[in-house]
């Protein structure tokens, strides 16, 4: 998502290929879009850049369902938009398949079943291998793992961002979903002090809830406790916040973001980082989730966020 520019300036398409070049040959094969990245720039990148890798070997996810009127978020799932969505993003892609294709956000006017029946049809089509679901609530996971198979949910989850633990991540076990934690790092909270102490002014973070300058002196003890166990497990601040995502279970796959190969190499040297019960458990109470100012989400965002946004009946349930 970074890579075209979201909360930081878009990379030239050379440097932003470079990054998942360099990505892949350090193991990484799974690559995350959307269309409205950009909007549309950064499939177009993703597409370029495996011109020069081995397709096989790349695992390819993208989304559909958010949509821009101004400065108004809108969310579309009908399956006429799902179609054109989906042949949308295989020619930007330029690929014959899309890997794992979400609904990013839930559309409160089309009832899921109508989502996913389309999203069947690609499936069998094989246009698509694998359907997912983002920000979706459990009676929305439910409903459509009914129609067809989910086979991953992308839901934000960091060290101070936690509310799917009690309900969502015990169902998605249940069914045998897997989870994708997006903003892993808190947004780059905890990816360093520079996020921390010098926030730039034309930063999309500068507008959120939890980085505006009242809410963001509030937050700042929580990086520095993140920090202070860092050093006592050796590694960076960065490193100790995606390896407590990543030992949530083998079930989950989180999605840190870069625009820098050095910080790339930091993230993937989180998976050397080991810890038990206790120490998961003392991180978390470094920062209770209840003590941190601020939504975890933009204001003028969060009416599609699960806990707000839910799918309609199906009509011959009314």
């Amino acid at each position: 998502m970074g890579l075209t520019g979201i909360y930081n300036s878009s990379l030239s398409d050379e440097e932003g290929i470079s990054i998942l070049k360099g990505a892949f040959n350090k193991g990484i094969t799974f690559f995350d879009t959307a269309d409205a990245y950009g909007p549309h720039s950064n499939e177009i990148l993703i597409g370029k850049a495996l011109k020069q890798l081995p397709r096989e070997k790349v695992q390819i996810a993208t989304k559909f369902g958010i949509t821009w009127v101004g400065h108004s978020m809108t969310v579309k799932g009908t399956p006429e938009y799902v179609r054109s969505c989906c042949e949308a993003s295989l020619k930007r892609l330029d690929i014959d398949y899309i890997d794992l294709y979400y609904q990013h956000r839930t559309d409160t006017s089309t009832p899921i079943e109508e989502t996913m029946g389309e999203l069947k049809k690609l499936v069998q089509e094989g246009k698509i291998k694998y359907i997912g679901l983002s920000e979706a609530n459990p009676q929305t996971i439910r409903r459509a793992h009914a129609v067809h198979p989910i086979t991953a949910l992308q839901m934000e989850w960091s060290i101070w961002t936690r509310d799917i633990e009690d309900e969502i991540v015990p169902l998605c076990r249940d069914l045998g979903i897997g989870i994708v934690p997006y903003s892993p790092l808190g947004r780059g909270f905890f990816a360093g002090k520079a996020v921390v102490e010098s926030l730039p002014a034309e930063s999309l973070l500068s507008l959120h809830p939890r980085f505006i300058e009242e809410n963001l002196e509030k937050n700042k003890c929580f990086y520095t406790r993140i920090e202070r166990l860092a050093e006592k497990h050796h590694c960076s601040p960065a490193q100790l916040s995606l390896a407590w995502v990543l030992q949530q279970g083998d079930d989950v796959v989180p999605i840190p973001g870069t625009t820098k190969i050095k910080n790339l190499e930091q993230n993937i040297g989180s998976l050397t980082v080991k810890l038990d019960k206790d120490d998961l458990n003392e991180i978390s109470e470094a920062v209770p989730e209840s003590k941190v100012a601020g939504n975890r989400n933009y204001d003028s965002l969060m009416h599609a966020t699960w806990k707000y946004a839910n799918t309609p009946p199906k009509m011959n349930d009314i």
